[in-house]
């Protein structure tokens, strides 16, 4: 796609034998936010560690901004201006919140673009600027979440790959996080591709969205024309059509059409 930022073209990826996705295609478009949404082993994560360089695609391209960046190093892509924030937050618990968020940094030179977007990140999170002299390890799940986010932003992105921000948050501290990360697409300009099994807060927030199952993209759309598909709304939003009167959840199949 002519103005796509980021392009999958027929991806495959494996751990071993096995599989973990299988001819994934998808863009995003620049000042986007796509999702990618799933359930637990459909293969969101493994999407967003081939693209980042994590894993090697055993087939395929990921072009990055007019470049093809299949398998090449992660310190190389997070220099052409992609974050990565993994699920799990994966802080360095015994570094400062400080030093977190300049480890963020570390592969700039622009100092003063850099104290610029730490200031950001603290009117963000306020909390951060609080506890900047605490080690990470002693943060709450929502603020190591919180500092995750921090962290991919001081790296100066034009793109930021977030996987499953509301794991393990409660509800509100996931409202919370998602409104911040619609305000950095918002007023940052920032890309973002998102994938996330809380569905309902991913197509309230993204633009597009893509469905993958069992490896594979069954579907896409623009969020709006997704929330009211049939199938979204029984096997990913919860909602059943009334007089559906006798029928298994468990015996309908899916069309995704």
């Amino acid at each position: 796609m002519a103005d796509a930022m980021l392009s999958l073209n027929n991806v495959e990826s494996a751990y071993g034998p096995i599989k973990a996705i299988r001819g994934v295609s998808l863009s995003v478009m620049k000042g986007q936010i796509a999702t990618v949404l799933g359930s637990n082993g459909a293969g969101k994560t493994t999407i967003l560690k081939t693209i980042s360089g994590i894993i090697d695609p055993r087939k395929g391209s990921i072009v990055f901004r007019g470049e093809d960046i299949t398998a090449l190093d992660p310190t190389y892509v997070v220099k052409r201006g992609l974050s990565h924030v993994p699920e799990g937050r994966e802080v360095f618990p015994l570094l400062t919140v400080h030093d977190n968020l300049m480890m963020g940094a570390y592969t700039r030179r622009d100092r003063d673009a850099v104290a610029r977007d730490l200031e950001a990140v603290y009117a963000y999170f306020p909390i951060l600027k609080e506890r900047e002299k605490q080690d990470a390890g002693l943060l709450s799940g929502g603020q190591q979440q919180m500092l995750a986010i921090s962290r991919a932003i001081l790296a100066g992105p034009e793109l930021i790959l977030l996987d499953e921000p509301s794991l393990g948050l409660s509800p509100k501290l996931t409202r919370d996080i998602f409104e911040i990360v619609v305000r950095i697409n918002r007023e940052r300009g920032t890309t973002i591709l998102l994938v996330e099994q809380n569905a309902n807060m991913a197509l309230n927030a993204a633009d597009h969205g893509y469905v993958l199952e069992n490896g594979r993209i069954v579907m896409e759309d623009t969020c709006e024309r997704l929330r009211e598909k049939d199938d979204i709304k029984e096997f990913y939003l919860g909602m059943k059509e009334a007089g559906a009167r006798g029928e298994r959840r468990w015996k309908k199949k899916k069309n995704w059409r």
